[in-house]
């Protein structure tokens, strides 16, 4: 609240300084209490900041723990224009074929009447053993392009002009909307005052629909030709898609084999979380030191520093992800503990060695050191119960409770500045007052006829 301008006229003295002095004595509680709720603030901060990271590297932890992260495949073709996807079931295996034709949908050339029996004609497409009626607007080719061009008719027109800008010449090029043999299709026209009948239209074929197919085992007495309506057999073998562009007489050979770059990825990941949450805790606990002014030397302790809580979450993450599983040290498979830092490094090379040779036995120390590195994680993070998450919502609570404090001193110190104001107006009316009594018995006194000896 302002202060009002009632500096002593009578008095003298300046009183707005005093009620500031006397009020900056006042609000030293109220001071400690924004301290306060300033350093509760920045602790809630870093603990979500915090609490975010044991989050995701709960869900490293719980990749590395799945069964079928460690079952992994990748599939590879030994032609660039033959592409393999691999899916859920997918197992390790090889296989050899040739393309024999690519998916491709019908292109054909249409021949339009020179006139029809109405203005506005009609079509049938016939596509799959599907009818679909086309109904152009006008019989001028732009409006039958544009009808054979609505959704759902299966085809999509153009009109190509074979003549000169000058002199056009246009033909009516249909072509299918989806591939493969049982997308081909023929056109007919209305015909008849009141188009009951029905005209096929002559059509030149530029493309023939067809399916792609493979031949399997070619050249062997197994051989065995395989087909899709697209490019893409689905499901060639389990789990695994094969996409085709283009013919192939040489055999292509498709191997499906174990995701080494993805397995090698559950254990990164998993460390690359774990680092980033020691990391976090250590950067927060780390004291930093000052010069005062007297030249004393100052150590102020980091956020973190002091925190039991945070302590504990950090020493139980360097226990779990650092003893050994089953009697097989992590180090062994390329996870070791840095003595200086207290964080952990990955050796990729000894990883790969490892799993080279014994990919077993990776998946088992891997997944047991994600299932302890989890069970810290979760219970710190758990959105409901973790021991981080319940300690961040007593600070939430702790920092509204230290605002309500605030705003009470806020009312206090406001009526307390009014009341000291009140005072002092009230000593200078008093003063003004006194002034005036002495100002008139003084005028009475000077009045007095002065007596002679």
């Amino acid at each position: 609240m302002a202060s009002l301008g009632i500096d002593g006229l009578i008095s003298g003295l300046k009183t707005t300084d005093l009620i500031n002095q006397l009020m900056l004595a006042e609000a030293g509680p109220q001071r400690l209490l924004t301290q306060k709720q300033a350093s509760t603030s920045s602790m809630v901060t870093g603990l979500q900041g915090l609490n975010a990271r044991l989050s995701s590297l709960a869900d490293a932890a719980m990749a590395a723990t799945k069964p079928a992260s460690w079952t992994a495949v990748a599939a590879t073709s030994s032609h660039a224009s033959v592409s393999a996807a691999a899916g859920a079931g997918a197992q390790p295996a090889t296989l050899e074929f040739t393309v024999s034709q690519t998916a491709q949908s019908q292109a054909s050339l249409v021949t339009l009447p020179a006139a029809y029996d109405t203005g506005t004609p009609t079509f049938t497409v016939t596509q799959g053993g599907v009818d679909t009626v086309v109904t152009a607007d006008s019989a001028d080719i732009r409006d039958v392009v544009d009808a054979f061009n609505a959704q759902g008719t299966g085809v999509k027109a153009a009109a190509v002009n074979v003549g000169t800008p000058a002199a056009p010449d246009y033909r009516l090029q249909l072509t299918g909307v989806e591939t493969g043999a049982g997308k081909g299709f023929t056109v007919s026209v209305a015909t008849g005052a009141d188009g009951s009948a029905s005209t096929p239209l002559a059509l030149s074929t530029v493309r023939t629909a067809q399916d792609a197919q493979l031949t399997l085992w070619a050249g062997t007495g197994h051989e065995q030709p395989v087909t899709s309506a697209t490019n893409t057999f689905s499901g060639l073998m389990s789990g695994i898609d094969v996409t085709v562009t283009k013919v192939e007489a040489e055999p292509v050979s498709l191997t499906v084999a174990r995701d080494d770059a993805a397995v090698t990825k559950l254990a990164t990941d998993l460390v690359g979380a774990l680092g980033v949450v020691l990391s976090e805790i250590s950067s927060r606990t780390k004291s930093t030191i000052t010069t005062a002014e007297d030249g004393r030397t100052v150590v102020i302790g980091g956020l973190f520093s002091g925190d039991s809580a945070v302590r504990g979450i950090q020493q139980q993450l360097q226990s779990a992800a650092s003893f050994p599983v089953d009697g097989i040290s992590p180090s062994e498979v390329g996870l070791s503990i840095n003595a200086k830092t207290g964080h952990f490094d990955f050796d990729e090379e000894k990883f790969a060695a490892a799993l080279a040779a014994d990919p077993a036995r990776v998946e088992k120390v891997i997944s047991g050191l994600a299932a302890r590195i989890g069970e810290v994680a979760t219970g710190a993070s758990d959105k409901y119960e973790g021991t981080l998450t319940l300690k961040i919502q007593s600070q939430e609570g702790m920092v509204k409770s230290l605002g309500d404090q605030i705003a009470s001193w806020d009312l206090r110190l406001a009526s307390r500045r009014e009341g000291l104001q009140k005072t002092y107006a009230a000593l200078e009316v008093s003063l003004s007052n006194l002034q005036s009594q002495s100002s008139w018995l003084s005028s009475q006194i000077a009045s007095l006829p002065s007596m002679s000896s």
